[in-house]
């Protein structure tokens, strides 16, 4: 198999900026000519194996950087946003996608905002019998896709409140009691805990901190920390927040309480402590939930966040899906992106979790671009504390490309080899390329369709 060649000219500029440093110097302090380094930051060439070991050893560079990142998660969100049927005469080849994902990242960024404004914009002209009567409504992106958007371009991983956690929860480099560190931070800000029979988690009021007693020790440690993040860490998650320039109040708001999530399990989990269990463990999720008192949605989040530079563990990715197969969280370190609007693929194991409560699902799986990944499905369901409550049932999926299989207890006993034992699975019906399958949804609008009236196989149409 040929090796894919490393276009990186964006973060080679970002890097040069970052020390301060003019294409003349940065060109000498790499050992390249200067027509050479021009040609590799406008993606003219690729970047050579000993460039990359000079961004390593000159400027201490995270080489992993280089290859996953923005530019993958761009061309898929595109390529999904160009699937809309008003492209579909106007839709630019791949390798086009590929270069403005790479040459132009604030363009297909603006891109994608205004077609997720259009397609809100669409939606609410589909229901303007509900409209009708409102005035000086303003078109925009949604609040919720636009946080969700940040940390999916962040990695998922916001570094200074991934540290910040750590120092609280592990000052010496040893894990304290989550929750009696969490307290005993509330009592210094002149905060009491108490367990109460609340409707709520978390409810703070009058300096008093209530929390549901029926909310299991992993919740309660959870709403604990979040709470702390909110009190004593206001001023790290405001200065956060003002980088990210949300275009909204009501974005910020919901921002800062991902971050303030984020602290919460950066805290019940620290960084290396929890890196080095989840190697030793080889990524076992109910061990991990043992060890750090955590559930197993926690400690599979948990596992897609950890990517510091420097100290980076396995790229997975997270997803959680309701019952009717919508994606209520996602994210990805890996090469594998999910559909932004709409379900998941039906061929994957996630949606086969609901059907085998309390057991992990393995799966190998094979997508359109022939990348391999390991996939782990398992059902979450949380109890509304009472028989008449409703119980929320989801599904969580973790997974990583087999490549980084042999690190997790899972694979042990699967047939990584053996190329019949992957399914084929794809991201959205609408983008994927696949001819044959037996659960499409619907044709992929990239492709041509012929009808033939005296055949009928698989599917009313036949893709060219």
């Amino acid at each position: 198999m040929a090796t894919q060649k490393l276009y990186a000219g964006v973060k080679l500029r970002e890097t040069r900026s970052r020390f301060g440093l003019t294409q003349k110097v940065f060109a000498d302090r790499l050992g390249v000519s200067l027509p050479y380094l021009n040609q590799m930051e406008n993606n003219h060439r690729p970047v050579s194996a000993s460039v990359v070991l000079a961004l390593a050893s000159e400027f201490g560079l995270d080489v992993t950087e280089l290859s996953v990142g923005d530019a993958e998660r761009l061309v898929s969100d595109m390529r999904e946003a160009l699937a809309d049927p008003i492209f579909a005469d106007s839709t630019p080849p791949l390798a086009d996608l590929r270069l403005t994902a790479s040459n132009a990242p604030a363009l297909a960024r603006a891109f994608l905002e205004l077609h997720s404004a259009y397609r809100q914009t669409h939606e609410r002209l589909a229901s303007l019998d509900e409209a009708l009567g409102r005035e000086g409504s303003v078109m925009a992106i949604s609040p919720w896709e636009e946080v969700r958007d940040f940390f999916h371009y962040c990695d998922n991983y916001i570094d200074a409140v991934d540290r910040a956690a750590e120092r609280f929860s592990s000052p010496d480099g040893k894990r304290l009691d989550p929750i009696k560190r969490a307290t005993d931070a509330l009592a210094k800000q002149g905060i009491t805990v108490q367990l109460s029979n609340i409707d709520h988690l978390r409810q703070l009021h009058d300096k008093q901190l209530l929390v549901s007693a029926r909310a299991g020790t992993a919740t309660q440690a959870f709403q604990l920390l979040h709470q702390v993040a909110l009190i004593t860490q206001n001023d790290l998650l405001e200065a956060t927040l003002d980088l990210a320039r949300f275009q909204s109040e009501t974005a910020r708001a919901i921002a800062k309480i991902g971050l303030a999530n984020y602290f919460a399990g950066a805290a019940l989990m620290p960084y290396r402590i929890f890196l080095e269990a989840a190697i030793t463990t080889r990524h076992d999720l109910e061990r991990l939930s043992d060890l750090f008192g955590a559930s197993i949605e926690q400690v599979a989040h948990r596992l897609s966040t950890m990517q510091r530079p420097g100290a980076k563990g396995i790229p997975f990715y997270f997803v959680r899906v309701d019952q009717a197969g919508t994606i209520t969280k996602r994210h990805s370190a890996a090469r594998l992106q999910f559909a932004r609007f709409g379900g998941a693929c039906p061929l994957w194991n996630v949606h086969q979790a609901f059907e085998t409560p309390g057991r992990f699902l393995r799966q190998l799986a094979e997508t359109p671009d022939g990348v391999r990944y390991l996939c782990l499905a398992r059902d979450v369901s949380k109890s509304g504390g009472s028989f008449t409550a409703p119980v929320r049932r989801y599904a969580i999926g973790l997974g990583c490309e087999i490549s980084h299989a042999r690190g997790l207890v899972y694979a042990d006993d699967m047939e990584l080899s053996n190329p019949r034992a992957y399914a084929p699975i794809g991201v959205s019906c609408r983008i994927c390329e696949r001819k044959d399958c037996h659960q499409r949804s619907v044709p992929p609008l990239e492709r041509r369709l012929t009808i033939n009236p005296d055949s009928r196989g698989l599917l009313p149409y036949d893709i060219a």
